[in-house]
Parts: C-alpha cells; sequence; structure tokens
C-alpha cells in the first residue's frame, strides 16, 4: 500500500531538465550521444512503437519484412527487421498458439480480443548510457505512447532477454508497458548485436547501420577492445572471423545488469520531464509507478535492480524464468512432492550450463528420448567418447544414452525437462551459453579464442568464410547476439585438418571444447579432477571471480515481486533458478519476504519453440503467465488489491494434434489457490506439490 498512499502526492511544476539534447533521427551519420538522444515520433499507422508498422498481421507472418538495397539497409528498416525478430522470437507466432487469442498487438490491455493491427502511435529516443563514469557501450530506449496519462504516470523497465539488443523485450514488457499508456524503458545491458568484424574492420552503430570501425569512435555500439597491431595478427592466424558485444567486451556486462536497468529508469524520468514538463509537470518516484520487469536475462536484470535500487525508485517486480544466480546457501533445501529433499541448489549458470553442454549430445539418444521433439541431433559417437574419458560406466550406445541422461537428472535437472532439452540442443542454445559465458565472465579477449573457440561465418562443410555482405548490412536487425546467429557459428579452431564449424569439427560434436569449458567452470580437469595448467587455471580464476560478481544476495528489500517459471524450462532450470531465488529470499527476508513465485506446469523457457512440431502438442504458452502477473502487479500497485499466494498452476497441453489453445489449457493464477497447490517455504526447506 505504501505505493497508493505515495500516488497521492500532487504533481509539482518545476524546470525540467533532461541530461540529453533531443535531436531528430536520421539526420546525422553518426549519433554523438554527448550531444544528443535520437527521437522519432511515430503517427501509430504508417509506423509505430510496438510493431514497427508491421501490425499484428505483419509480426505474425512467416515473411520477414525486406529491404530496398539489402546492402546499404535503412535504419528505419533495420528497427522493423529488429522488431520483427525479437519479437517473434519471445512468443509463439501461431494463431494456434495463442498468437491473437491471449496476446499479440490485436489484444487489448484488459484482453478483449478485437480486429485491430494493434499499431501504438508516440515518441522513441535512443542514446548510450550515461553515468557518473562516463559513457558505456550499453544502448538504452525509452518509449512514450501517446496514450501516456500524467494523472496515471507509469514506467516499465524492459531490460533485453536473453543477449539481445535494445528491442530485445518488445514482445513482453514492452508490449506490456505500451497497452497500458505506461513509458518504457529499454536497455540492452551492455549485450545486444555489437558484432565487430575484425577481417573488415566495420562495426554496427546505435541504429544498426555497419560503419567502419576507426570512423565510427565512439559512436560504435562495440569495438573490440584490441589494438590494429593485435587485431592484423589474429586475422592472419584466424581470418573472418567475429567479435561479439556480450562475450567479448571485457566488462563482464552481466554485473552491472542491475545498475543498467536503474539508469535505464533514470532516462525515462528525464524523457518524461523534458517532454511534458513544459505543461508544467513534473514526474518522480513520488508520483509514477515503477514496474521493473521482462523476462529470463531481463527478469533477473530486474531482479537484480531491485535488490541495488538504493534510491527507492522501484515499486514492484514482475518477471518471468529470470536468469538469478543466487547466493548458494544450506540454510534450505528444495522439495518437490513426495521426493527426496534436494541440497545441491542454487548453482551458478556456467555451472550447469557447461555440465548440460558435456552430457546432453549424447543423452538425446536415449530411448526415453527417442520422440523429444526436433532431436535431430543425438551422437552416439559423444556418448563413446564420455566413456572413453571415464565419464560414462556403460559399455553400448544405449545404456550410455540412459546414464548420461541419468547423470543429469541426478544433477538436479528436472525429468521435466528431458523432453525439452534435445530440441535446444539441435538449436544449439547451451553450446552457445557456454561459450559466451565463460568468455564474458572470465572477461576473456577476442584474441584469445578460448577453449580453441572463435565466432565466424562457415559453408556448406563448416569451414570458415567470410560473411556475405548482405547478412552483415542487416545483422542489426536478425541477430540475437549470441552465435550461431545471422550466419556467425561457432568454430573450433582445434579441428582435426583445420578449424570447422564445431558440432561437425569432430565426430563426437567437439567433446574436448565442451570438456575445457565445463572444466573452466570447476576450476580442475572436468574429465579426471587433476589439476588445469597454469594458463587454464588463471582463466578459470577469472572466470570464478566474474560469477561472484553476479551472484543475487536475495534482498528484495521488501519490494513487491512476482516471478513465474515453467516447470519444463531447460535453459535455467528450476532448482538453479527460480525455486532457489525463492528460497533465499525466504531465508533472507523471512516472514517479510514479498516474493511471490508461480510455477506453471507444461511451460518451458523459449515460447517460440511452441510454434513446431511436437512441442505444440506438448506445451502451453508461458507467456500467457507473465502478462497475468504483470497485471496483478500493476493492479497490486495501483488499487491496492492483494497479490496471490506462491503456486503451482496446473495446466492442460494441446495434445495430439495440437487443436488451437482455448482458455481451458491455461487457467488463471488463483487468487485463493487450495492448500494443496501452494508453494511454501517452512523448516528450511521450499515446499513444491506436484
Amino acid at each position: 500500500m505504501r505505493r497508493v498512499a505515495r500516488l497521492s502526492a500532487a504533481y509539482f511544476a518545476s524546470a525540467s531538465v533532461l541530461a540529453f539534447a533531443i535531436v531528430i533521427a536520421n539526420t546525422r551519420a553518426l549519433a554523438d550521444p554527448d550531444e544528443g538522444v535520437l527521437h522519432t515520433h511515430y503517427d501509430g499507422v504508417t509506423n509505430d512503437l510496438l510493431t514497427a508498422g508491421l501490425g499484428k498481421s505483419g509480426l505474425g507472418s512467416a515473411t520477414a519484412p525486406t529491404f530496398a538495397n539489402p546492402l546499404i539497409p535503412t535504419a528505419e528498416e533495420l528497427r522493423r527487421a529488429a522488431i520483427y525478430n525479437n519479437y517473434r522470437a519471445l512468443i509463439d507466432p501461431t494463431a494456434g498458439g495463442g498468437y491473437g487469442l491471449l496476446y499479440g498487438p490485436n489484444v487489448k490491455a484488459d484482453g478483449t480480443v478485437t480486429a485491430s493491427e494493434g499499431l501504438i502511435a508516440g515518441d522513441e529516443y535512443i542514446a548510450f548510457e550515461k553515468h557518473a563514469g562516463g559513457r558505456t557501450r550499453v544502448t538504452m530506449m525509452v518509449q512514450v505512447p501517446d496514450s501516456f496519462s500524467p494523472t496515471a504516470a507509469c514506467i516499465i523497465a524492459a531490460p533485453s532477454s536473453g543477449s539481445r539488443g535494445v528491442y530485445g523485450a518488445i514482445a513482453t514488457a514492452g508490449e506490456w508497458g505500451l497497452k497500458h499508456g505506461c513509458a518504457v524503458a529499454y536497455t540492452d545491458k551492455g549485450t545486444g548485436t555489437g558484432a565487430d568484424d575484425l577481417q573488415n574492420n566495420t562495426v554496427d552503430l546505435i541504429q544498426g547501420q555497419r560503419a567502419d570501425a576507426v570512423q565510427a569512435g565512439d559512436d560504435s555500439n562495440f569495438t573490440a577492445p584490441i589494438s590494429s597491431k593485435d587485431r592484423a595478427a589474429f586475422n592472419t592466424a584466424t581470418p573472418n572471423r567475429f567479435a561479439f558485444k556480450h562475450a567479448h567486451s571485457q566488462q563482464n556486462p552481466e554485473k552491472d545488469w542491475g545498475q543498467n536497468v536503474l539508469r535505464s529508469i533514470k532516462f525515462a524520468f528525464s524523457v518524461l520531464n523534458d517532454k511534458l514538463g513544459r505543461r508544467g509537470l513534473h514526474f518522480d518516484k513520488h508520483n509514477t509507478i515503477v514496474i521493473a520487469s521482462s523476462v529470463s536475462n531481463g527478469g533477473g536484470a530486474s531482479v537484480r535492480a531491485a535488490e541495488q535500487d538504493d534510491e527507492h525508485l522501484i515499486d514492484g517486480v514482475a518477471v518471468g524464468e529470470p536468469n538469478v544466480n543466487p547466493k548458494f546457501t544450506p540454510q534450505f533445501t528444495i522439495r518437490q512432492g513426495s521426493g527426496q529433499p534436494f541440497a545441491a541448489h542454487s548453482k551458478p549458470l556456467i555451472d550447469y550450463t557447461t555440465f548440460i553442454n558435456v552430457f546432453q549430445g549424447c543423452a538425446s539418444a536415449a530411448a526415453a528420448n527417442a520422440t523429444a521433439p526436433l532431436n535431430l541431433a543425438p551422437s552416439a559417437a559423444r556418448c563413446a567418447s564420455l566413456h572413453a574419458k571415464g565419464l560414462l560406466s556403460s559399455t553400448t550406445p544405449g545404456a550410455q544414452a540412459t546414464e548420461a541422461q541419468a547423470i543429469m537428472n541426478n544433477f538436479g535437472l528436472l525429468p521435466e525437462q528431458n523432453v525439452i532439452q534435445p530440441g535446444y540442443w539441435f538449436a544449439y542454445v547451451h553450446q552457445a551459453i557456454s561459450a559466451t559465458y565463460a568468455n564474458a565472465y572470465g572477461r576473456s579477449s577476442v584474441l584469445d579464442n578460448l577453449c580453441a573457440l572463435s565466432f565466424g561465418s562457415t559453408d556448406a562443410l563448416g569451414t570458415p568464410i567470410a560473411l556475405a555482405a548482405t547478412p552483415e548490412a542487416q545483422i542489426f536487425g536478425t541477430s540475437n547476439g549470441i552465435p550461431p546467429t545471422s550466419g556467425v557459428n561457432l568454430i573450433n579452431n582445434a579441428a582435426p585438418g583445420g578449424p570447422k564449424e564445431e558440432r561437425v569439427s569432430t565426430a563426437d560434436q567437439d567433446l574436448d571444447g565442451a570438456l575445457c569449458l565445463r572444466s573452466l567452470a570447476l576450476g580442475r580437469d572436468a574429465a579426471t579432477g587433476a589439476a588445469l595448467s597454469r594458463a587454464a587455471a588463471n582463466q578459470a580464476r577469472g572466470i570464478e571471480q566474474g560469477v561472484d560478481e553476479i551472484i543475487a544476495n536475495g534482498n528484495l528489500h521488501r519490494i513487491p515481486t512476482l516471478v513465474v517459471a515453467g516447470r519444463n524450462d531447460a535453459i535455467l532450470p528450476l532448482n538453479f533458478a527460480a525455486r532457489a531465488y525463492f528460497g533465499l529470499n525466504n531465508v533472507v527476508e523471512g516472514s517479510l519476504s514479498p516474493l511471490h513465485y508461480y510455477e506453471v506446469t507444461n511451460a518451458q523457457h523459449l515460447d517460440s519453440f511452441n510454434q513446431f512440431p511436437g512441442y505444440n502438442a506438448l506445451l502451453i504458452p508461458l507467456h500467457r503467465y507473465f502478462i497475468q502477473a504483470m497485471d496483478l502487479m500493476y493492479d497490486h500497485l495501483r488499487n491496492g488489491r492483494a497479490l496471490p499466494p506462491s503456486q503451482v498452476v496446473h495446466t492442460t497441453p494441446r495434445g495430439a494434434g495440437a487443436p488451437p489453445i482455448t482458455l481451458t489449457n491455461v487457467p488463471p493464477i488463483a487468487d485463493a489457490p487450495a492448500a494443496n497447490v501452494q508453494i511454501t517455504f517452512a523448516g528450511g526447506q521450499v515446499r513444491i506439490p506436484d
């Protein structure tokens, strides 16, 4: 109720000072962030904030937007491509999966389904982040819809999910905020599509156009911090490679994700006060609702922002499947149903993702996973190599695969994840995460080729080649910021016969590379347990230090918080992320814990996979519950409505043939859930009903 009381304060007229001057977008080849912000107004007819003029139909179409000149795309064309690709990456864009019915531009804020294309008029402001230490390579953006109401002011923080760019939360927190007339504060949190073509010395600008790195200078979204001499030597030894912002900034960007969110909120206040100050209005934390939101990495960033919110900017947190790395404490265990208490929870992402990266290629071949969707890359050779290295004891391929799956579940991965993981392995999810985050945490230079891995384009046989001019020109609009993406793949530099795309580089899908990354995460040889070489030990210590910088402390300072996660999440396993954070927060804040946790059955991390055969029959959209969590939090802060208790929400899959989803498949989060579905913390134990 403190938020309701705060909103009763009168609006104060004052002279508004914006820290950034406003300039018109597209009037300069290079935007100077020290002079201003790129500002564009979208009319909601020919172009708009939410859909880039594509509307509900365009975003739902499998046909991507085109470019007048594919080799020289305009800033608006790149923006349209980025919105199209980022939107579809976070939701199931098919009507049968719920698009246009449960969510989508045509679905109004109150859930009413309309025939509208859902275009939203308003202003968009983009700048590089600035703070006391100067300008960073972090991109911020504020969208202010024309429907923004000064008498019901609200800001939604929307940090990007995954390693995506500044439009990376457009489909989640962005859409919800714009539909509700809120200003939306985005940040790419130091990840995003900063793709440095080391061979051609070209980089992205803030709106995605490619430019020579030297000419771009400080206007570059990301330029690898290496000397021209080292770049030349690297290109000679390993030609046609890329450095990426998340992996190779040497900044460990994740350590600042919480502060990035807080600074994006301050930027939003500045924009609002500049835009509306002339009308005698002033916006601050006393008269504006602020909800920190988003999903995955963006959700984790918002949780960290709440932990670090010394200025009390945030009024509530509502996130989906957050990437939080909770501090481990033995003061609680996790128990699901009648199962055994699980004590080895709260592992950091680099631990469990490198573990999965070692065993999943083999586990995908298990008989129990034979019908798993997109199970297109099982590897009996990976099983055989794991056995040869002493990591599996079974002697036949089938038994080895079954043993690998059992090892993964004993590690703490839920059985509900098993059917999801093979498709993620085929899509290169954990391989990409392992390589990118090991580089990021260890502040590795692109010159290091950590674990003999690098990023570059490859031909049909996997041999490194120059990335074609067209995909490179459009990479800002198509990339998710973490190779493989937009024609840039993960390359095994140590492959027999010369560098080759990692998966096809060896018969066992580069197990040595996976074990190298796992060894760096463990600080010892992953196969033998022996001490690492001096060089590898130094790299491992760097990663350990980087991980220490991103660990969540569990103190939300009583800020009301809603966390939604899917039980089948195969990227951020619940025992190490959402469930573990719920337990840590209850240890830290005890009876004053503000955290409500909603675990949804038959839901996984990447709703976009639900459009594929098999996934569509087995899974429902977790996005449905993210929207509900946002609705609940807003109603709580605006009207004082009580938040529902923590609970398991039991859903019904669409089933054989995947008939169109209905509301009966996805019941709402209950205001008064039965006792047998409530999630509780008591006696040092997180209790999760089956």
